[in-house]
């Protein structure tokens, strides 16, 4: 029997084991992440395990949530002990999630802590992680540069300042580059109650009204101009669907005053809106170099009176069933069609779109680059071994995995970058089981190769990465 978590964990070849030797000690670009750059540059000593751990992490919330533990130990008012003694007490149930997996990698590479955590170890391991972050080096920037990143792209809303990015670009001493990415939903979603408000907030930033749909896109152009000047190598946007409906430009005018005002519009509409504001945000994505990263699939905020009481982001989120394929592949092709298709990065939040996203990036391959259209990695739900396996099978089946610029990510936590090293064990398992049943040769240096591009150099090379 193998020793819990050990340095084999997942490898079960001795390929899978060479393979993992040879792109363990890869850098990591964090390409899609969602930590706050103020946060970053204040540098400021967490208090303990608790702030580390589950401040705003709904993953962890929702699986409290499910064991039955109160909200008062989830986002209430216990003390920060009792939350941390409630995840201790929530972690032997959590057998074959992910979150077991990760909590220990991070107890293991952060705090050398190698104990299971559980009600039994919870006093001792809080105790022990306690004093080691009073002691220092937990710190944001401590914590990135002991994972070996070696560059951090934020989410970052198109009327933000940018001003902390400012700050660590002039700041000499810290290595990790941190640049922004280009997040403009609430210029998407002309639906929602924040489109009008936010249209202000635009406005300030760049001096000048966003009164009407042709200035508003002159403004999301000065924005993005901005952004690359600050680095920027992608932009990011959450639909639930990909829409398809056109519009005369009168219209779109019509449709962006009545958003404007916040007048109830219709699906339709909605729709018509959505098509062309994502045509012309590829345009411009491909004029300025930028990666155009689509997370489809997310259905938001389902529980209304959990919305009201949290907010977003609380751990009330699933996947969405709806279809995408016509709607992504006239976009793609609207694009292509004149020219202006940029690097395209397509995320499921359903697995169901495995395939479809698979096949559909092969659609619109050329010279630009090697793998110009990428599927994204396995994305939130699908942040574990069986769905990071079905996205990079599906890939290998479809398409070419050895260009695949693979893992992000995608969190708030100073914690999480054992992820990486997570993603990288599963993908030199699944490389190894097919050199193991003689479906690929044991070619380690070709194997090498591919794995080390995967883990860091294919996303290096994709975005352009000057580091």
């Amino acid at each position: 029997m193998q020793r819990f978590m050990d340095e084999n964990f997942l490898l079960r070849t001795e390929t899978a084991k060479q393979l993992f030797a040879a792109c363990k000690d890869e850098p990591i670009f964090d390409w899609h992440c969602h930590l706050s750059p103020k946060e970053i540059y204040e540098n400021k000593t967490p208090a303990d395990l608790t702030a580390l751990w589950l401040a705003g992490d709904h993953y962890k919330w929702r699986a409290m949530r499910s064991i039955g533990i109160s909200e008062n130990y989830i986002t209430g008012d216990a003390t920060a002990y009792e939350k941390f003694e409630a995840w201790a007490g929530a972690m032997p149930y959590l057998i074959g999630n992910p979150l077991y997996h990760w909590t220990h990698l991070e107890l293991q590479r952060y705090f050398g802590i190698y104990e299971p955590l559980s009600a039994r170890t919870g006093k001792e391991i809080w105790d022990r992680s306690k004093t080691l972050i009073d002691g220092g080096g937990f710190e944001p920037r401590s914590l990135i540069e002991k994972s070996n990143v070696v560059c951090v792209a934020t989410t970052d809303d198109p009327a933000d300042s940018l001003e902390y990015h400012q700050l660590l670009a002039a700041d000499k001493t810290f290595k990790c580059k941190v640049i922004p990415a280009f997040r403009p939903d609430k210029a998407i979603h002309i639906e929602q109650p924040a489109f009008a408000p936010w249209l202000g907030d635009l406005a300030a930033r760049v001096g000048d009204p966003v009164d009407s749909y042709a200035a508003l896109k002159a403004a999301l152009t000065a924005r993005m101009d901005f952004f690359q000047n600050m680095g920027c190598r992608a932009s990011d946007q959450s639909l639930g669907v990909i829409p398809c409906a056109e519009a005369t430009a009168a219209e779109l005018e019509t449709i962006f005053r009545k958003g404007a005002n916040g007048d109830p519009l219709t699906a339709h509409e909605i729709a018509q809106y959505q098509t062309d504001i994502l045509r012309f945000l590829g345009r411009e994505y491909h004029a300025h170099g930028f990666a155009m990263e689509l997370h489809i699939g997310a259905l938001r905020n389902n529980n209304t009176a959990m919305f009201r009481r949290l907010g977003a982001d609380a751990g009330f989120d699933s996947m969405d069933d709806l279809p995408t394929a016509r709607g992504l592949s006239r976009l793609l092709d609207a694009l292509a069609a004149d020219g202006t298709l940029p690097q395209t990065i397509l995320f499921t939040l359903n697995p169901i779109a495995n395939y479809m996203l698979g096949s559909m990036i092969g659609n619109f391959q050329n010279d630009d680059a090697a793998s110009k259209l990428q599927f994204g990695s396995a994305w939130w739900f699908n942040d574990n071994i069986d769905g990071m396996r079905a996205q990079m099978q599906a890939l290998m089946n479809l398409g070419v995995i050895s260009k695949f610029v693979g893992m992000v990510t995608d969190s708030r936590s100073f914690l999480s970058y054992p992820r990486h090293e997570y993603f990288r064990r599963i993908l030199c398992a699944l490389l190894g089981d097919l050199v193991e049943n003689g479906e690929y040769p044991a070619d380690l240096d070709a194997l090498a190769e591919i794995v080390q591009g995967v883990a860091y150099r294919n996303a290096k090379a994709y975005f352009s990465l000057d580091i």
